[in-house]
Parts: C-alpha cells; sequence; structure tokens
C-alpha cells in the first residue's frame, strides 16, 4: 500500500468516526436553546435555567413539585413502590407462595385448577351420604380399601372347595 492510499484510508477512518459522533450527539440546531453549536454550553444553558430554581432534594422530595430527587432516591422509591404492592398482591403470603409462578407450581400449573379438583372431589366414596357408583367405581373404591370384587361370586370358591 502507498503512502497516499494510507493517508486516504487515515482520512476515511476520521470522517466515518466523525460520522458517528455526530449521529450519536444529535443535531444541536435542533435544541431548544441559544446554545446550538456547543453540547456542553447547551447543557449548561438548561442546568441555569432549571439549576436555579431547583436542587435535588431527597428529603422534601414528597409531594414538592420543585425539587428533584436524585437517581438513588427515585430507584429507592420505586422499589419500596414494588414492595408495597407486591405484599398487597400477597396479603402476607408465606415467602413459597408469594409470586404468581410459585401460585401456579403450587396449583400443578393447571389452568382448570378448580374444575380438576371439582372432578376429582365428585370421584371420592362419601361415607356421610348415598353416593351412586358405577360398576367399575365399585370395584376400584373396595380395591381401594382392601374389599376386592364386591360383586365376587364366594358360591363358587365354597362350591369348589366342597367337591
Amino acid at each position: 500500500m502507498t503512502t497516499i492510499q494510507r493517508i486516504i484510508a487515515l482520512a476515511t477512518a476520521i470522517g466515518t468516526d466523525i460520522k458517528g459522533l455526530t449521529t450519536k450527539q444529535g443535531d444541536l440546531t435542533g435544541l431548544s436553546t441559544t446554545a446550538k453549536s456547543n453540547l456542553v454550553l447547551a447543557i449548561n444553558e438548561i442546568f441555569g435555567l432549571v439549576g436555579g430554581n431547583s436542587s435535588i432534594d431527597d428529603v422534601a422530595g414528597d409531594g414538592i413539585t420543585n425539587k428533584t430527587w436524585s437517581a438513588n432516591k427515585i430507584f429507592d422509591t420505586i422499589e419500596a413502590a414494588k414492595v408495597a404492592i407486591k405484599n398487597e398482591l400477597t396479603n402476607g403470603a408465606a415467602t413459597a407462595l408469594d409470586t404468581l409462578s410459585e401460585l401456579a407450581t403450587a396449583l400443578g400449573n393447571d389452568p382448570n385448577f378448580a374444575s380438576t379438583i371439582a372432578t376429582g372431589l365428585s370421584q371420592r366414596v362419601r361415607f356421610d351420604s348415598v353416593q351412586t357408583l358405577t360398576v367399575a367405581e365399585k370395584l376400584q373404591a373396595c380395591s381401594n380399601i382392601g374389599i376386592g370384587d364386591p360383586d365376587y361370586n364366594f358360591i363358587t370358591d365354597y362350591n369348589t372347595a366342597k367337591a
């Protein structure tokens, strides 16, 4: 590469960098300040307009419109609001159930949880009232409690035994 080619490559790289910086800073002529040729002067002009009548005040900032909070005060206020909303939503629920994800997991991630539970409860053998069960339901219930088939024909076993 010749010296001229290297100088052209350097000029192109510098031009590209300047174009990138100009793009990032924006067009200063669009500023609503009188200092349109220098970003630092424009910021200082705005600070002079705002800063003279306002200051960062983390103590008296609550409810006062002419005070400005620091970034830390804003962050802390947002965090406190998040905690307050979470506490209001969870109403003091245990840590294991204080997020929607934990509640969903506890409910088996079943979008039809109420229906699933109602169906499950309706399939339980009751002992406090009469219940109509299918043959298969009776067989399963008896098997679960160790009785076996309620319709089993013991006479066949008796007749086999005495033969």
